[in-house]
């Protein structure tokens, strides 16, 4: 048990440094910074929801830099087809047989940038490789690496060229950010070179591969006792009663959610503080049932309102 405690500790220690290394990079978005590694410790997937140029790509190198694994971006278009996302098969003239030529989703860390902007056809072929972490091709299995994180970004919706993001798509998103522009004082070290893509370069890797799948690990093993399991089910309840769409899998992603921030904590087991924490960032892409709009403001107040509505008690 000391020594289960002891290497837990140890994977914290590591993650705090990476946090570090990447509030130096993406600087005067420090909770951002924060919530994009929860997501990851979670398990989950992030869409950024922003205008060009306020530093979803820098965040997204950034990140693979202290993983230490391998970054690919996809430029979303509207001619982008599968097989330039996911691979090929390939015919081998010497040996009369086909070989697989993974694609770019075959990396730990990729940035799909416009990602409405993908037709649905492309975008269907993500449905599969965002949960089960692997692409099926001609009866054939290839496994995704791990970890295998995926960051997204959208413009908004009325925006020419575009396609709406289905909900079975929107559900693969354990959370939504929107990074916005920097401080005055952020934007400052930008320019002077002090931070950005000016010192992504010389971010070291803070851990191993294997360190960040046992953090994952960790993470999962975060206590959950019946009572805020509870108030778990009286927050979705109450989502659900209004008209929002909260599936089982939102659920759970957002649980995973609360259960990483717990973990970066230091803390053994998940309380409603952690819960609400997360709760808008976890549930504000997904919208309601009659909702495609990009703007989020609005759901955010939906669901604040919510959190101050519900009680607490552990009585149902």
């Amino acid at each position: 048990m000391y020594e289960s405690t002891h290497e837990t500790s140890l994977l914290r220690d590591r993650v705090l440094v990476a946090l570090n290394s990447l509030t130096k990079v993406v600087v005067g978005k420090d909770s951002h910074v924060r919530r994009a590694l929860a997501v990851l410790l979670s398990g989950g997937h992030l869409l950024l929801e922003d205008l060009p140029g306020v530093g979803k790509t820098t965040l997204a190198r950034a990140l693979s830099k202290v993983l230490g694994g391998r970054f690919q971006r996809v430029q979303g278009t509207n001619d982008l087809l599968p097989s330039d996302l996911l691979g090929a098969q390939l015919w081998e003239a010497a040996t009369q047989t086909f070989r697989f030529q993974p694609g770019p989703i075959f990396a730990n860390v990729i940035l799909l940038d416009e990602l409405n902007r993908i037709g649905p056809k492309t975008q269907s072929a993500l449905l599969e490789v965002m949960v089960e972490g692997q692409v099926t091709m001609d009866h054939s299995t290839h496994p995704l690496p791990e970890p295998f994180f995926v960051i997204a970004t959208q413009n908004p919706t009325d925006h020419a060229g575009t396609f709406p993001l289905p909900e079975s798509q929107i559900d693969r998103f354990a959370a939504v950010l929107h990074l916005g522009y920097p401080s005055q004082e952020a934007e400052r070290r930008i320019l002077i070179g002090e931070a950005g893509l000016a010192v992504l370069d010389g971010l070291e890797m803070a851990m191993s591969l294997g360190d960040w799948v046992a953090a994952k690990k960790a993470v999962s093993q975060i206590n959950v006792s019946d009572a805020v399991l509870d108030y778990i089910e009286k927050i979705v309840a109450q989502i659900r009663k209004d008209g929002g769409f909260c599936s089982t899998r939102a659920i759970c992603q957002w649980l995973s959610l609360a259960k990483a921030e717990a973990w970066i904590q230091g803390q053994r087991f998940v309380t409603p503080d952690h819960l609400q924490d997360t709760l808008l960032d976890a549930m504000a892409h997904r919208g309601r049932m009659d909702d495609r709009k990009l703007n989020r403001e609005d759901i955010r107040n939906v669901f604040k309102k919510i959190i101050m509505e519900v009680p607490v008690g552990w009585k149902p």
